[in-house]
């Protein structure tokens, strides 16, 4: 009898655990603190985390094996830009089949249109800004880049005028923002083998880790569980770039961006230290988008992910989650960004006019950048705590 309710009890126990981790979200603070964690741990691997560039590997392939390109880019299954997306994808799918939340969504065809339209807008501003919301204002800013700070001001110039696109949207065109629908199941339910199916994912994911470990790419491998725990802790905390700098505007809500300045600080504490004592170099993920490139390409990519509801990372995991939409915009997000980037490429004059390298460092040194970047940061932090107590900024439809 006594082993009979022990067994009990631990079953329990052992329920609550799983409900806490996959049934319930996790605290978006908790998601800012975990990502500039990781955001640093994938840094001292090997390489910052970034989307757009892996997005762009996948739109170079299908470019290249249709014969468009001439030139062949490296495989994605090698790519460590493709490996770091994919495994952000990896972790989403396999998260939200073991919370249940994985479903395909269906839209109506005006919100599929946004996604396209979303996605593309997406694809050429990171393309001019040396990345998306992650590589070009995350991580860049964590890189201590100057363009991270442009392309931070163009990401806020872009939601506000996305948002007001939707305001107009809602006014005039009524019935065409309904939010997507899951297709109706039938039959057997697929909800009660989910979790297996999540817990399946996962273990793959490690398998894939360790046989890329045994072909001698270990680098990639590791990448890849920092890929899928990136995705893990995003699907869970529901983080997403787009409502730390369209919420404000919207409902005046400062919750997510108050955990990205989090989440900021300690990656730009982390890098900092990294590069400071020469342990990574200075230049890495330091784009060559001051200031045009970043600050009319976030202007661009902020428009972009508040009309496709979702981010590079943000659109990423949420199709993982099984939203058409969203699939929709990142195949249109990697075409649109492969494309656009090899025309700036091609051009001289583009070239130049997305502007320079700037590593703020090397301007002011690193202790007056960190202290800098921080005060930048703390004050983002007050206006958005500020804005939520008294909706100042908020925008009336």
């Amino acid at each position: 009898m006594n082993e009979s309710r022990e067994s009990s009890v631990l079953t329990g126990i052992l329920a609550r655990g799983y409900a806490r981790i996959f049934s319930e979200n996790w605290p978006m603070w908790v998601g800012g603190v975990l990502i500039g964690i990781m955001s640093v741990v994938t840094f001292a691997w090997a390489r910052p985390w970034g989307v757009a560039g892996g997005l762009r590997n996948w739109g170079d392939w299908f470019f290249s094996a249709v014969g468009l390109y001439h030139h062949k880019p490296l495989s994605p299954v090698l790519s460590t830009n493709s490996i770091l997306t994919f495994g952000l994808l990896w972790g989403a799918f396999g998260a939200s089949l073991l919370s249940k939340q994985f479903s395909i969504r269906m839209a109506p065809p005006l919100e599929l249109l946004k996604g396209i339209v979303g996605g593309i807008f997406m694809g050429v501003g990171a393309a001019m800004a040396g990345g998306c919301n992650v590589g070009g204002f995350y991580s860049a800013l964590s890189a201590l880049s100057f363009s991270g700070i442009a392309m931070m001001i163009g990401l806020l110039i872009g939601a506000f005028l996305g948002l007001k696109y939707l305001y107009w949207e809602l006014e005039h065109l009524p019935t065409g923002s309904a939010a997507g629908q899951k297709t109706p199941e039938k039959g057997f339910s697929w909800l009660q083998i989910e979790p297996y199916l999540g817990a399946a994912a996962l273990l793959a994911a490690l398998l894939c880790a360790f046989l890329y470990s045994n072909q001698a790419y270990t680098r990639v491998g590791g990448l890849l569980l920092c890929g899928v725990a990136f995705g893990i802790i995003i699907q869970r905390t529901r983080f997403c770039f787009v409502r730390g700098f369209r919420d404000p505007f919207m409902t005046g809500e400062g919750e997510v961006a108050r955990a990205i300045t989090i989440s900021l600080f300690i990656s730009i504490l982390g890098f900092a230290a990294l590069k400071w004592t020469g342990l990574r170099g200075e230049s890495v993920y330091v784009p060559q988008a001051f200031w045009f490139g970043g600050l009319v390409g976030g202007i661009i990519f902020g428009i972009g992910m508040v009309v496709a509801g979702g981010c590079g990372s943000g659109s990423v995991w949420r199709a993982g989650e099984g939203q058409v939409k969203l699939m929709l915009a990142v195949v249109c997000f990697a075409l649109s960004t492969s494309l656009f980037k090899v025309l700036i490429k091609s051009s001289e004059g583009l070239t130049a006019l997305m502007g320079h390298r700037v590593f703020l460092p090397d301007y002011i040194t690193y202790k007056w950048t960190i202290i800098g970047l921080v005060f930048l940061l703390f004050i983002y932090y007050l206006l958005a705590t500020w804005n939520e107590e008294t909706d100042r900024f908020t925008i009336e439809m």
